[in-house]
């Protein structure tokens, strides 16, 4: 099994917060959001992953680079860097990781997470992984007959025509197949809306008879703004509910915690209200503060605070009260 997971992109909507670092990168109950994606796609194929291949911008760094490749380590498989030096559409971007496309393959985009209680069909020629949507307009979708398989793909329909919206997770028996197919697209130039769609390449491959089914996860979450991503640490540490995430060498003075919470390595929190639903990066200070349902970043400062529904970044210093808040990295506040 060889995983593709395309996350060139910075994520501008969720600046400041993707100014110093992508969106991926961002921790979700104590863990990258892409870190989260591999572990729970890794449990649903229920398999060895051979490889796993990252496509990002040129100029995400060394480090970046260094820390998704330990990703990939920390599932028992290998992490290999593709570029993507234009942003030309999803089939353009997998296309950029061309060598790892053989044999089975799923393709993941790296912007959303999920929950599934399904083992991947590994027998299918090819699985969509889709949930139902309230507003589809905004999706591309699927169409499907009696029998379960999809009869088409249609991106964000303008009149109803299916709320079984793709959430960005693809599986595919042959990899080398799906290659040819983005591959022809960029060939004869076929764009849809300015860009090489993925959708295109799957559309093709159905007409020429390669049955796709869909299922259906239990659990979608977006990372998309800032939010949805308060809201999707929320749901993580939820899920992870029993476990113990507070770090041994965290301190805490005077401190109530409830759970469930997440405090990172290093952590020292003093004369403070932490929990429900809050995630505590390494080293940060919390001091003489109430935090609810908030994420606090790596080596961020807290103090004399009332926060919920709140997302900080790294070295935030931050001394004051306030009910919502967002601010990004290295930034510093006195109120």
């Amino acid at each position: 099994m060889n995983i593709i997971i395309p996350m060139a992109g910075r994520g501008t909507r969720l600046r400041p917060h993707t100014l110093t670092v992508p969106k991926p990168l961002l921790p979700i109950a104590g863990k990258p959001m892409v870190h989260r994606l591999v572990e729970d796609i890794v449990k649903v194929c229920n398999q060895p992953v051979a490889r796993i291949a990252f496509v990002i911008g040129r100029d995400f760094g060394q480090d970046i680079e260094q820390q998704l490749c330990e990703v990939a380590e920390a599932v028992g498989s290998k992490g290999e860097i593709y570029y993507q030096d234009e942003k030309l559409g999803t089939a353009h971007a997998i296309l950029c990781a061309s060598e790892a496309l053989e044999g089975d393959t799923v393709v993941a985009f790296a912007d959303t997470l999920f929950k599934a209680d399904f083992t991947l069909d590994t027998t299918a020629e090819g699985i969509i992984w889709v949930q139902r949507v309230e507003n589809p307009t905004a999706f591309g979708v699927i169409t499907q007959n009696e029998a379960g398989n999809i009869t088409g793909f249609v991106e964000k329909p303008k009149e109803f025509v299916s709320d079984l919206a793709i959430i960005g997770i693809y599986y595919f028996r042959d990899g080398a197949n799906l290659r040819k197919e983005l591959q022809y697209l960029l060939d004869n130039d076929l764009k849809e809306k300015g860009e090489y769609q993925l959708t295109n390449a799957l559309e093709n491959m159905r007409a020429k008879g390669i049955l796709f089914r869909a299922q259906a996860v239990t659990e979608w979450l977006d990372c998309g703004n800032k939010e949805a991503t308060v809201f999707t640490n929320q749901r993580y540490l939820d899920y992870l509910s029993g476990q113990n995430l507070i770090s041994p060498t965290a301190k805490m003075t005077n401190t109530v915690v409830i759970q469930p919470v997440f405090i990172g390595d290093g952590a020292e929190l003093k004369d403070s209200v932490v929990g429900p639903h809050v995630s505590i990066g390494k080293n940060a200070r919390i001091e003489n503060s109430i935090i609810k349902n908030s994420l606090i970043q790596d080596n961020s400062t807290i103090q004399n605070a009332n926060l919920k529904d709140s997302l900080f970044g790294s070295f935030v210093r931050y001394a004051g009260k306030a009910d919502d808040c967002s601010l990004g990295d290295y930034t510093t506040v006195n109120l």
